[in-house]
């Protein structure tokens, strides 16, 4: 557990903290069922790009499956859409700083590669219907005509240029405000010699 990403007290509070926030504002928009609005990634993107992709990963693979089993089953498919913006938000992240021209870029990236990975899960596993408050312009789009696929995809990739890329954004305004130990994440050398001195003392 010494090089895990998760034997920093700070990482485990934060992971716990992101689980919480995709699954209150993911939540509230279900419940209201906002057109074109999701909110259920914020806290992977946030953990993501703080400590790392599988930290991200694990953080957006939970929110699902604990939202799949208190509020909406339909939510735990949909996993592999949060693990996949954790794994490539938190990657992006390692490469250069998350700052927000950064975060707009991979918002815009976020906004296409959800909706491909969400769109077949919506069509082959729930036909299109989700629960969600795209259900009313996709079953629009049906209706005038569109093929299920398009009429589950256009609704998608139209919310999430507006959800993912101010997600991002609002992440990397965030990082900006936060404390720079917060920052470090994991646990470093310096952690473990630091650890060690005041044992010593």
């Amino acid at each position: 557990m010494k090089n895990s990403v998760f034997s920093s007290t700070n990482a485990m509070i934060m992971a716990a903290l992101g689980i919480v926030i995709n699954i209150v504002l993911g939540t509230i928009v279900q419940t209201l069922q906002i057109p074109l609005l999701f909110l259920d990634t914020i806290g992977t993107i946030f953990v993501a790009s703080i400590f790392g992709p599988w930290a991200g990963a694990l953080t957006g693979g939970l929110t699902n499956i604990i939202q799949s089993m208190i509020t909406n089953p339909k939510d735990l498919p949909f996993a592999l859409v949060n693990i996949a913006i954790g794994i490539i938000v938190g990657l992006v992240a390692k490469r250069w700083k998350f700052d927000l021209k950064v975060a707009g870029i991979t918002g815009f990236a976020l906004a296409i590669i959800a909706p491909l990975i969400g769109t077949p899960i919506a069509v082959w596993v729930y036909g299109g219907l989700t629960g969600g408050g795209t259900d009313l312009i996709f079953a629009w789009l049906l209706k005038s005509g569109q093929k299920i696929f398009t009429a589950a995809f256009i609704p998608r990739i139209t919310g999430n240029f507006i959800d993912k890329i101010a997600s991002c954004l609002l992440v990397a305004v965030l990082i900006e405000k936060l404390p720079k130990d917060v920052l470090k994440g994991q646990v470093t050398k310096g952690d473990i010699i630091a650890d060690e001195l005041s044992k010593d003392a």
